[in-house]
């Protein structure tokens, strides 16, 4: 197949695919509609996939990897598996790229081949990109309504994915993904969540299990940052992407259905309810994810949020949200997230006998006044991991080649997506949601 016939989808195929996108993206609308006692909000239906065998690769072997999606993020990607290349860290190659914007695909093409010295090959349908039979992994970079749709193909193609963070857009598509890989265990997601390699949190996750602050009662985490004129405005709208020109823009919107073009939506869809949970998925969730696996106290059951719009009135999703989460072993996490103001809450866990601190690189332990004479203090001094982002990216690599599950693996990344969620819900439609771990299922409490 030529590089142009790869770059151009079957005009049947890609009619068909369309008509399944949006199909798919009313079967999550009817399946997360909540009314109070009534429906409940569970997986996307349909049969699931028998995944394709997977390309072996041996533990000291190259790992052949592809981009989906080249934005940001991926071109983040993209240099650090270079780099770790060049340095000789890793024996890993970018062999594709897929994007829908030809501009930007364009860019990590040449800065591919400058590094590696060949021909990357290009794809602007990354279902033509995924029938490559050489390919181990796929990193998925593209925008969040395409997370649980796309990580779904590349595993039923027999591919391992590296799942740019949120896990996926809503609930719905997270524990369909779940189930995708527990009928697949031979292949594999990590989930990229920023500060899940840092030791303390291991640290924390030991020290809490050994029982030595009692029980755990509440705990508390929060990603809080400030701009002057908006969040996510630097992203910026270029005048050269243009639909049937360089952007291929109802492949891009996908799921959310047919749209009439808007380069602000396009630039800046983190800024939309409709493309994502805004400060919920694109930021708590970097400290929510290595907290909910520290605590290690089950499923969420409960979750109650507030948000609102207090200096950026023009962005629809939130600058400002609190979420109050209870655990299935009887646990509360306070997370507050803002896009308004730096000062945000130190990260800490409350046992009945002692509290954990969290906030520097050390995982820190005091007792409660009334137990100084029965527990003593600890300090665990952590290891300086350096990037803790390309510790996950190297984490992946390993589990490529060792078959070892993930960090972030799935699992807790639906954890994660039930709080995510459900205290979206709960900011929009004035509600607390519970969770069902029994049925895998939620619904709007009242």
């Amino acid at each position: 197949m030529t590089q142009q016939n790869q770059n151009a989808a079957p005009q049947n195929g890609r009619r068909d695919f369309l008509k399944g996108a949006a199909l798919a993206a009313g079967a999550m609308a009817v399946t997360g509609c909540v009314a109070p006692g009534a429906a409940r909000i569970g997986a996307v239906p349909g049969a699931i996939g028998t995944a394709r065998s997977r390309t072996p690769v041996g533990e000291d072997g190259l790992v052949n990897i592809a981009i989906l999606g080249t934005g940001g993020m991926g071109g983040g990607h993209i240099d650090s598996f270079m780099r770790f290349a060049k340095k000789g860290e890793e024996k890993v190659q970018i062999v594709a790229v897929c994007d829908v914007n030809t501009v930007r695909r364009k860019v990590a093409e040449d800065k591919v081949n400058n590094s590696q010295g060949g021909e990357v090959a290009v794809y602007t349908d990354y279902r033509e990109m995924l029938e490559r039979e050489d390919i181990h992994g796929v990193v998925i970079a593209s925008p969040e309504h395409w997370h649980g749709k796309q990580a779904e193909d590349c595993l039923l193609a027999g591919k391992d994915v590296y799942l740019e963070k949120p896990m996926t857009l809503n609930l719905p598509d997270a524990l369909r993904l779940r189930e995708v890989v527990r009928k697949n265990p031979d292949v594999l997601i990590q989930v990229g969540t920023q500060k899940i390699m840092l030791p303390k949190y291991k640290a924390a996750q030991e020290l809490m299990g050994r029982g030595d602050i009692g029980k755990m009662t509440f705990s508390q985490t929060s990603y809080c940052r400030n701009s002057k004129n908006g969040e996510w405005l630097y992203y910026g709208i270029d005048p050269k992407v243009q639909p049937g020109e360089t952007l291929d823009w109802d492949m891009w919107c996908g799921p959310l259905g047919k749209r009439e073009w808007d380069p602000a939506f396009y630039a800046r869809w983190r800024r939309y309810r409709d493309a994502s949970t805004g400060i919920i998925g694109d930021l708590l969730v970097h400290e929510v994810t290595p907290l909910v696996m520290a605590l290690d106290q089950g499923w969420p059951t409960r979750v109650v949020a507030t948000g609102g719009h207090y200096v950026d009135k023009a962005m629809e999703n939130h600058d400002q949200v609190n979420l109050q989460v209870q655990f299935e072993k009887g646990h509360t996490l306070i997370v507050a997230g803002s896009t308004c103001n730096e000062n945000g809450l130190e990260t800490m866990v409350r046992g009945h006998m002692g509290t954990v601190y969290l906030n520097g690189g050390n995982c820190k332990m005091v007792p409660q006044r009334i137990f100084a004479d029965d527990v003593d203090p600890e300090e665990v001094v952590c290891e300086n991991i350096g990037n803790d982002q390309d510790a996950l990216r190297k984490n992946w690599l390993d589990c490529i080649r060792t078959r070892r599950q993930p960090d972030s693996n799935v699992e807790l990344g639906t954890k994660v997506m039930v709080i995510v969620d459900l205290a979206s819900r709960s900011m929009w439609e004035g509600k607390a949601f519970e969770f069902d771990p029994a049925t895998m299922t939620a619904s709007a409490i009242g």
